[in-house]
């Protein structure tokens, strides 16, 4: 990618074991299609949020650089997925250009932590220390000044943040730390969110359909994270590649 950038090359093609990028796991979805293209803004979500198909670190490197990637097959023939900047006109766009997934996930939450300036510090000061990785992270006030703190981890780094934060617990004056490690994060990825309403809102229509429970949210301009319960992931992601009509997404040419 470095090679590509410094000779200005009109692409950079990279051979890999799938045949472009996918709307979602086709190990997961069975209609999931490849995409033609898709932007570096799209893609780097897509890496961070789970998908295996590119490391973040060449994907940022392309896109500091403006030089186009192509995702190709190293033994089949075919165009691959296009990785490029955003197109001006994103009318025609899908909404969703794909949703990604992590089961990696583990969650965390103290109770009843007092509601005071520098709390949210001293709780994810030492874990930062420990060299472990807070992904989402979410606080609830309650009306007896006191609030509850939830965030995620790696689900290697589970069992050290938990015994992190009973130290915590116990210097702060907290009431209790509990934890879960059977959660996985599901998100829904692309830059037509940015001229389209109500995506999120059809994200969440669409796992109470089939009777997920939401634990978390996170979101972006052009993402949209949950956190749920592991054993549901693939009838979560099943359910909305089917609500965003990815299946029927006219992104595959020959």
């Amino acid at each position: 990618m470095a090679l590509a950038a410094a000779l200005k090359a009109d692409e950079c093609q990279i051979y890999t074991d799938v045949d472009g990028v996918y709307t979602t796991d086709p190990r997961v979805v069975e209609g999931a299609q490849r995409l033609d293209e898709i932007t570096f803004e799209e893609m780097l979500e897509m890496a961070s949020l789970g998908s295996k198909v590119l490391q973040i670190r060449a994907v940022e490197f392309a896109g500091k650089y403006n030089v186009p990637l192509r995702v190709l097959h190293s033994f089949q023939d075919g165009p691959g997925t296009l990785i490029t900047t955003e197109e001006e006109d994103t009318v025609e766009k899908p909404v969703i250009s794909g949703i990604a997934f992590n089961r990696d996930e583990a969650k965390l939450t103290i109770l009843g932590v007092p509601d005071i300036p520098g709390v949210a510090s001293r709780i994810l000061g030492p874990v930062s220390r420990a060299n472990i990785e807070v992904d989402m992270i979410l606080q609830n006030v309650s009306a007896d000044n006191t609030t509850d703190f939830t965030f995620t981890v790696h689900r290697n780094d589970f069992n050290q943040a938990e015994e992190i934060l009973v130290k915590v617990k116990e210097e702060l004056g907290a009431r209790e730390v509990v934890g879960n490690n059977k959660i996985a994060k599901v998100s829904i990825v692309g830059v037509g969110m940015r001229s389209h309403a109500g995506v999120a809102s059809k994200m969440f229509d669409s796992l109470a359909n089939e009777n997920i429970n939401i634990q978390m949210i996170s979101t972006s301009e052009i993402k949209v994270s949950v956190v749920i319960a592991e054993k549901y992931l693939e009838l979560a992601v099943r359910g909305l590649h089917s609500a965003f009509d990815l299946n029927a997404v006219d992104t595959v040419s020959e």
